[in-house]
């Protein structure tokens, strides 16, 4: 497994209680998928979404998301966790 970032804007903001929501479906999703999303991020103004997911690849977070509510991210990348 490795950890990966994933970005993704949202035309016109976003609001962190759907984000929430969304984030209850990916957890309810990941399982089938070996996939655990860890953290999420918000800027609700700017429609920034960033989740934090420990996946075997880009494609099985890619997955998670499409079937959990359909909003994939627009960018995955992989990163090392830091101090």
């Amino acid at each position: 497994m490795a950890l990966y970032m994933d970005t993704h804007t949202i035309d016109g903001g976003v609001k962190v209680e759907d984000v929430a929501s969304a984030h209850m479906a990916d957890l309810r999703t990941q399982d089938r998928h070996g996939v655990h999303y860890l953290r999420y991020w918000v800027n609700e103004d700017g429609g920034k979404v960033f989740c934090l997911v420990d996946a075997p690849d880009p494609d099985a977070a890619h997955r998670v998301h499409r079937e959990a509510h359909g909003l994939v991210a627009d960018a995955i990348y992989p990163v090392v966790e830091g101090d």
